[in-house]
């Protein structure tokens, strides 16, 4: 019998026939600050998605018609029309977060948080948080820690809050993991040319476990311990957190990418940052053998 299912196990591979890839739920909308780069975020992700085979993805993504903000000299009718038009538009994101209900999160594996920022009106905060416990997959990408401030579950969830950045600079990332899925193709000093820095606040090292850090400080050079991604179980789910994604040609690595500083070495390996850190979260990949 063994040798039976043994043979048949053979003939679904050789024919092709592997587990169902994964589903993922990539959530790009904002409340606040929005980043340029959110496009290419998506872009890459589905195409991440796409050649892995791994996992598919859908999209919650920013409703159109956010209205501008109003002018010092704007008329009654205009403050009006303004909020009209602002209530409406809170309507639509509220509507399009729908898809984080725990109802409708059953159909997914996880969900990956790019760049949002504020306070997302998402149907169920503690329903979300229960449903990642329950043994499924967090995603955050550089902005996800500027989003809930005032919700102290998500930040626990998450592992750290963003407290600021200063001008882009170029960092050396140390690579304290890389046995990690999200830290295997990188050495072990990462340099990136241009990138916006995070800072962090209600980070505790001792609840996370780091992937990249920084030794000095982004800002001023002072010797320390300053995280840029890491990783955590929470209850029987996974998390993945990366601070990196600020710029277009961290994630692109097209060489005709305008204003380009990274080089296109460092987008690919950037991509298999992001890469890696989906397969961990997803359960895809465990500890990768040293190289």
């Amino acid at each position: 019998m063994k040798k039976v299912f043994m043979l048949l196990a053979a003939v679904m591979t050789a024919a092709g026939l592997h587990a169902e890839p994964k589903k993922l739920l990539v959530v790009t909308t904002t409340t606040e600050y929005r980043h340029s780069s959110i496009p290419t975020a998506e872009k890459i992700l589905a195409q991440l998605a796409q050649d892995s085979g791994e996992f598919t993805v859908d999209f919650v993504r920013q409703p159109p018609g956010k209205p501008a903000a109003l002018k010092k000299n704007a008329t009654g009718a205009d403050q009006m029309a303004f909020r009209i038009a602002g209530d409406q538009w809170d309507a639509n994101l509220k509507a399009a977060l729908e898809k984080l209900s725990p109802e409708n999160l059953k159909n997914y594996d996880g969900v990956i948080f790019a760049s949002t920022t504020g306070d997302l009106p998402i149907p169920d905060q503690h329903g979300f948080l229960d449903w990642i416990k329950a043994g499924h997959a967090f995603i955050g990408i550089h902005a996800a820690s500027d989003t809930f401030h005032g919700w102290p579950g998500y930040i626990d969830m998450l592992g750290g809050e963003f407290q600021d950045h200063g001008p882009q600079v170029s960092v050396d990332c140390i690579n304290v993991d890389p046995s990690n899925p999200a830290t295997a193709q990188l050495p072990k000093v990462w340099t990136i040319q241009q990138e916006e820095i995070y800072l962090f606040i209600n980070y505790d090292p001792a609840k996370v476990h780091d992937l990249l850090i920084l030794d000095k400080n982004p800002k001023n050079g002072s010797p320390g311990h300053f995280p840029v991604s890491w990783c955590k179980n929470y209850g029987a789910g996974k998390v993945f957190y990366t601070s990196l994604g600020h710029r277009e040609d961290i994630w692109d690595a097209d060489p005709n990418l305008p204003n380009r500083k990274n080089s296109v070495e460092i987008s690919r390996a950037y991509q298999a940052h992001i890469l890696g850190g989906i397969e961990w979260a997803l359960g895809l990949k465990t500890a990768v053998p040293a190289r």
